[in-house]
C-alpha cells in the first residue's frame, strides 16, 4: 500500500528520534499559537516573518518527496507521525495520545487552544469531527476490527469550549469486514458532541491478512 514504509529502525533510533522531533514540533505548535495571538508592532512581525521565512529554507533543504505516511518496523507497529490528529512530527495536530484496550475502547485527555478556533471560544465543528474520526478508528483498530471510514455522523449538542478536552469511543458491532464505532467529545461539564461512524477493510488490508493467516474465516473479507 503507497504511504506505509517498513523502515525497521532500532528501539534505540526510535526514541532518538522522538527526543529529536517530538520538541522541535511542539516549538511550532507554540509559534502558531503566538501568531495568532501576538499583538507586537508592526516592524516586530515582518523581522520575525523573515527569521521563519529563513528557517522555512533552511529546513526545505533535504525532505521527502511528498507527505510522511505510516512507518513502521518488523513488529508492525506503525508511526503515522505526519497524522493531523496524532501526528508527532505534525503541528497541526494537537496531537492526542490515545489510549486503548483491547475489547475496542480508546481514549484520550488533551488540550485545544487558539488554532482550534471556530465560534469565539470555541472548538471548530470541523475539527471536531477530524477528532472523532480518529478516535472511532484507533477504537476499531484497537478491538481488531480496523478499516477506512466509510460514514461519519456527528451529533454537536452544544459548543464545544476550548481548553481542557477528553474523547471516548468503543466498537458498537461488527459484521464481516464492516464495524461500526461510537464516541464522544466532553468537556468538565459533560458531552459535546456524539459521533458514529463505520469502518471497512480496504482491499488491500484483506489481502494482506488473507496472505498472513491462510485460515482466516472467509466471512471476514467478504
Amino acid at each position: 500500500m503507497p504511504g506505509y514504509v517498513q523502515d525497521d529502525i532500532t528501539a534505540e533510533e526510535l526514541e532518538r528520534q522522538k527526543a529529536l522531533y517530538g520538541p522541535f514540533t511542539q516549538a511550532v505548535r507554540e509559534l502558531v499559537d503566538a501568531t495568532i495571538r501576538t499583538e507586537v508592532d508592526d516592524d516586530e512581525v515582518r523581522a520575525v516573518q523573515a527569521e521563519v521565512e529563513a528557517l522555512t529554507a533552511r529546513l526545505r533543504v533535504r525532505q521527502l518527496d511528498g507527505p510522511y505516511g505510516v512507518r513502521f518496523g518488523a513488529t508492525g507497529r506503525g508511526r503515522p507521525w505526519g497524522n493531523t490528529v496524532v501526528g508527532l512530527r505534525n503541528a497541526v495536530a494537537p496531537p492526542l495520545v490515545i489510549d486503548h484496550d483491547d475489547t475496542g475502547r480508546a481514549w484520550s485527555d488533551f488540550h485545544l487552544g487558539a488554532a482550534y478556533e471556530g465560534p469565539p471560544g470555541l472548538v471548530h465543528g470541523g475539527v471536531s469531527a477530524l477528532i472523532l474520526d480518529q478516535m472511532l478508528g484507533e477504537a476499531a483498530g484497537a478491538g481488531g476490527k480496523p478499516g477506512m471510514t466509510g460514514t461519519l455522523t456527528l451529533r454537536y449538542r452544544r459548543g464545544t469550549p476550548l481548553g481542557d478536552l477528553r474523547a471516548e469511543a468503543w466498537i458498537d458491532r461488527s459484521e464481516g469486514i464492516k464495524t461500526w464505532a461510537k464516541g464522544h467529545l466532553q468537556d468538565a461539564e459533560g458531552v459535546t458532541v456524539e459521533a458514529e461512524g463505520l469502518f471497512i477493510l480496504p482491499r488491500w488490508a484483506r489481502e494482506a491478512i488473507a496472505k498472513q493467516d491462510p485460515a482466516a474465516t472467509p466471512s471476514y473479507f467478504e
